[in-house]
């Protein structure tokens, strides 16, 4: 099974998880078969705490009746970065340095993370 898929039947369980090197103790996020930078292979799958820090954000605007939404590059408490979104908040208020919690949520057939204001 790929990481890919691993990581998307954790989502579809409801769990968030990430892999983390057992040798150098480097999380990693997007799944993969290796570590970057170091090319460690020996990855385990453990639960991501869910807290994190936007690190980047843009609000991608729709034509009416289509609301907004942002995009967020969100720097999870163990290192890595992942794109994403912030609900419950005007995608224009989303601001760099925010501190923000996740979610899993359902979208169609896909489970998803998503995040909210902590």
């Amino acid at each position: 099974m790929t990481p890919e898929k691993e990581y998307f039947e954790h989502l579809a369980a409801g769990r968030f998880m990430i892999q983390k090197s057992r040798s150098t103790g480097g999380h990693v996020f997007y799944p993969r078969m290796a570590e970057p930078g170091t090319g460690a292979t020996d990855l385990e799958w453990v639960e991501a705490s869910g807290r994190g820090t936007v690190y980047s954000t843009t609000v991608i605007r729709q034509k009416p009746p289509t609301p907004h939404y942002n995009i967020a590059l969100v720097e999870l408490e163990e290192g890595p970065r992942m794109m994403s979104r912030i609900d419950g908040i005007a995608p224009e208020d989303v601001r760099i340095g925010m501190s923000v919690t996740a979610r899993i949520v359902r979208e169609g057939e896909q489970a998803v993370v998503v995040f909210v204001p902590a």
